[in-house]
């Protein structure tokens, strides 16, 4: 079974068994976690979208916090003098989707 789901605002296509990395949600390593935003579902070629979807995506947090690569936002206006350096690192979830219902 394939569902398309949407989590923090960002769409997921998943299926029972993936992993995958999430923006950052509160809990800690084991919790079990749902999402009832769930967009589509493909079950065996029996397509259910928009309002017709009644399922709920069931996942366990693999590790609560995850830093992502780090991003340099420079600016800098020639013969000023000006420069300024700014940088942050994106914070993601690792979840395991456990089952699709």
């Amino acid at each position: 079974m394939l569902a398309v789901v949407k989590i923090a605002g960002q769409q997921f296509k998943v299926k029972a068994g993936d992993s995958l990395y999430v923006p950052h949600i509160e809990g800690n390593d084991g919790d079990k976690v749902e999402f009832s935003e769930v967009l589509l579902t493909d079950n065996a070629g029996a397509i259910s979208v928009g309002a017709g979807v009644k399922a709920v995506v069931k996942a366990e947090i693999i590790k609560s916090l995850i830093q992502g690569d780090k991003v340099i936002a420079f600016k800098m206006k020639r013969r000023k003098g000006f420069r300024k350096k700014h940088g942050h690192r994106t914070h993601y979830t690792q979840i395991k989707v456990t089952d699709i219902a």
